[in-house]
Formats: C-alpha cells, structure tokens, sequence
C-alpha cells in the first residue's frame, strides 16, 4: 500500500495526463506515417511478385507506386528533426529518400556495368530501414506510456 503525505498525491493529476498526451501527438503521427509508409513499400514489393510470376501487367502498379508513396520519406525527413528522438531514428529516416534516390538511379542510369543488378539488394536495405524505423519509433512510444 503507497504511502503518501497528501491525500492528492496517490490520485492522478488529469492536467498532467492531458500535457503528456499531447506532447506524444507529434511522435504519434510520425509513427502513423513511418507504418504507411512501410506498408506502401510492402504493397510495392507485393507487385514485383505479382508482376514476375502471376500478371506482368503488374509492373506498371509497381513502377507507379513508388512515385505515390515516395514523397512520404521525405515528409518524414523534415519532421524528425522536429521531433526529440535519438539520433539513431534520425538517421534512419535520412537513409529512406537516399536508398529511394539509389533506387531511381539503378534503374535509370545506363551505365557500362548494369547498376539494376543492385536494385534488389537496394529494395531490401530499404524495407529493412523502413521496419528498423517503425520498430524503434514504436519502443519510443512504449517507453512513454510505461513511464506514465
């Protein structure tokens, strides 16, 4: 049983509760838009699949989604350093419009090694950086709900 010099103390202040809970609305909607933005890449790799062993017709939904859902990283990229997070989310959402950009440039660039033998592997690394982010945003957010 706490132990407590004021009657106050043991019941929680409703004003604090409110404060905290909308300090975590910014890191609340960067975490909804980190999970699009994960599940637009998983809808994106879902096509490559489709479009190789089912309907080729799906490379054109392919192609196309990436332009839809790429201006997302960058939308991630301005809000991060308005947010108060570890460095580590900071540079894995700067690695998402780099390894997009990367993407682009294998696929496009005509060069005297083919570049898109790397495009694959350049989609993995970014699905990985994309869960990375979403993973470590989510223990942020837990860490905060714990504490409260």
């Amino acid at each position: 049983m706490p132990t407590s010099s004021h009657p106050t103390d043991a019941i929680a202040n409703p004003a604090t509760e409110e404060t905290q809970t909308r300090s975590q609305l910014p890191i609340l909607g960067f975490y909804i838009l980190a999970v699009l933005f994960n599940l637009c890449l998983t809808a994106q790799l879902l096509t490559v699949g489709l479009a190789q062993f089912y309907n080729p017709t799906w490379w054109q939904i392919h192609i196309l989604s990436v332009r839809g859902y790429s201006g997302i990283a960058l939308i991630l990229l301005v809000w991060v350093y308005w947010l108060d997070v570890p460095k580590r989310v900071r540079i894995l959402t700067a690695t998402l419009p780099i390894l997009l950009a990367l993407q682009f440039l294998t696929i496009h660039l005509q060069t005297p090694v083919p570049l898109a033998i790397a495009h694959p592997l350049i989609g993995f690394s970014l699905f990985s950086v994309s869960t990375t982010l979403v993973h470590r945003i989510w223990r942020i957010l837990a860490n905060k709900n714990e504490s409260n």
